[in-house]
């Protein structure tokens, strides 16, 4: 079991056993939106209390619905880019990688990082192997001195995976990030959540550690702040039926609710290639 690593996260990066724990229960059915192996194993070696974790299942379905969707993405950049680099803002424990089967993978081109605090990857490490084509970076987000670790990556097709991060930025961070990724690396790509003024404004939890705080009016908006930063693409939770969704399917009727929460995929300004 692993157990003083666990103990030494924060309240925030604690966090990081929801969406690992819904992985891991959604591998044990016939049906799965996800199938995550990896993730099954990792719960094993944790000594967690997942208890509190399992009083969110109403928010289970959602999360892993966003995570077969950064998995689609992830999937997509690679099939267009062999040789692309992906970077995992805040990886907590994801085990996309793995999921994906890429550790299994003879001849890769890419290379994949996955960035987190420096309590974080300790624990990660403990967990996750590093491989000749995935890297552990730790760092905070917030401190770009990060970056100077893709140096080596310039001039390659990079994407920014953030999943569960940003919307829990104050919006100036999230701007000042955007902004630095695109001086960095022009021509990179960001995948993102984006909420409703509303979704942040009604969140059930105010005093809550890890709760909502940027939020988007139009997804458009971002595009305003560098450059050449163009919006590529908007995935809604609710665009396809899904059989799981029971009496929530119906929101796709309602646009405004339906598209109160996204996913978005964003340009960071012309290649400097």
């Amino acid at each position: 079991m692993i157990t003083n690593s666990a103990r030494n996260l924060n309240e925030v990066s604690k966090t990081l056993l929801i969406p690992l724990y819904f992985r891991a229960l959604e591998s044990q059915r016939s049906d799965a939106l996800v199938w995550d192996p990896k993730a099954v194993e990792v719960v094993s070696k944790l000594d967690c209390d997942f208890s509190d974790v399992k009083k969110m299942q109403n928010d289970q379905f959602n999360i892993l619905l966003r995570v077969r969707e950064f998995d689609r993405q992830a999937r997509a950049f690679l099939e267009e880019h062999h040789d692309g680099v992906i970077v995992d803002l805040g990886c907590g424990l994801d085990t996309r990688f793995e999921r994906l089967g890429y550790d299994q993978t003879e001849n890769v081109q890419f290379t994949w990082y996955g960035l987190d605090l420096p309590e974080v990857i300790e624990l990660r490490k403990e967990l996750l192997e590093e491989t000749p084509h995935s890297h552990f970076i730790a760092c905070s987000v917030l401190d770009f001195t990060w970056m100077d670790s893709l140096s080596d990556q310039a001039g390659k097709p990079i994407l920014f995976l953030a999943e569960g991060l940003l919307v829990y930025f104050e919006e100036s961070d999230v701007r000042d990030l955007v902004q630095a990724l695109a001086r960095r690396f022009p021509g990179s790509e960001l995948v993102c959540e984006a909420y409703s003024p509303l979704v942040v404004r009604l969140h059930p939890r105010p005093s809550a550690v890890a709760r909502p705080r940027w939020a988007l009016k139009d997804d458009r908006d971002v595009e305003a702040w560098a450059p050449g930063i163009l919006l590529l693409s908007q995935w809604y939770y609710f665009d396809k039926p899904e059989p799981r969704l029971g009496a929530f399917r119906l929101m796709r009727y309602f646009p405004f609710l339906a598209k109160m929460v996204r996913i978005v995929h964003y340009r960071l300004g012309e290649t400097g290639v």
